[in-house]
């Protein structure tokens, strides 16, 4: 079994790092590789500082609302097709 390496790093390497990313037209991962550290890290550094740079919407977001609500209506619809079809299939039996 492997033992889980932690890593600690300064604040400021924490902000360079993360800035860089953000400033950078490359993909985050990438950015990480270069730097010798985890991805995930990265963009929690990333998400952190730079908020905005991830392109995450605040949950207030009008966009963010509707596809909520745009993604239950479709569930919904999809349910009640599945039951639709199931009692079509029924009654379709109970006519032969």
């Amino acid at each position: 079994m492997s033992k889980r390496i932690v890593n600690n790093y300064s604040e400021e390497f924490k902000h360079s790092s993360a800035k860089l990313a953000a400033e950078l037209k490359q993909p985050i991962s990438h950015t990480a590789k270069e730097l010798g550290i985890n991805s995930t890290t990265l963009y929690g550094w990333v998400e952190k500082y730079y908020p905005k740079q991830t392109g995450v919407k605040a949950d207030n977001d009008p966009l963010h609302e509707e596809l909520r609500r745009l993604r239950k209506e479709n569930a919904r619809l999809k349910e009640e097709r599945a039951i639709l079809k199931k009692a079509a299939a029924y009654f379709a039996k109970d006519i032969s």
